[in-house]
């Protein structure tokens, strides 16, 4: 039996990056898991619209933070994000693109396969 992740496309969960440690388990892999409200599970590339568009809403990923193992983040990085920003993102317009094979499956209880393959670098 796999009890491995899948992925929104039904396979095995691929790793968001392997340049930095993203993930809620810093392990490099959009998972869900129970003890992450924040539903880290989009991976996604940064872009310089999204990252001020967190900002703006209270969440600064640029600046690195040593108390959380958080290294800052630039446009071009790739990093998980909580489904529900990428969301409030994708209806403002100015969502970042995502890897679908690194997509934790959860994603689509809040977003359509849909709405993420138009954002989608890997099916491209």
């Amino acid at each position: 039996m796999n009890d491995r992740p899948r992925n929104v496309l039904g396979g095995e969960l691929q790793p968001c990056s392997n340049a930095s440690r993203t993930g809620f388990f810093r392990d490099s892999y959009c998972r869900f898991s129970p003890e992450d409200p924040g539903q880290h599970t989009v991976c996604a590339r940064m872009t310089s619209e999204f990252l001020s568009f967190s900002k703006a809403r209270g969440n600064d990923l640029m600046t690195p933070s040593d108390e959380i193992d958080f290294p800052g983040l630039h446009p071009g990085d790739f990093w998980c994000l909580c489904v529900l920003r990428w969301k409030e993102a994708y209806e403002a317009g100015v969502a970042p693109p995502v890897v679908l094979a690194a997509c934790e499956e959860s994603v689509l209880e809040h977003v359509s396969l849909e709405s993420l393959g138009s954002y989608a670098l890997d099916m491209q």
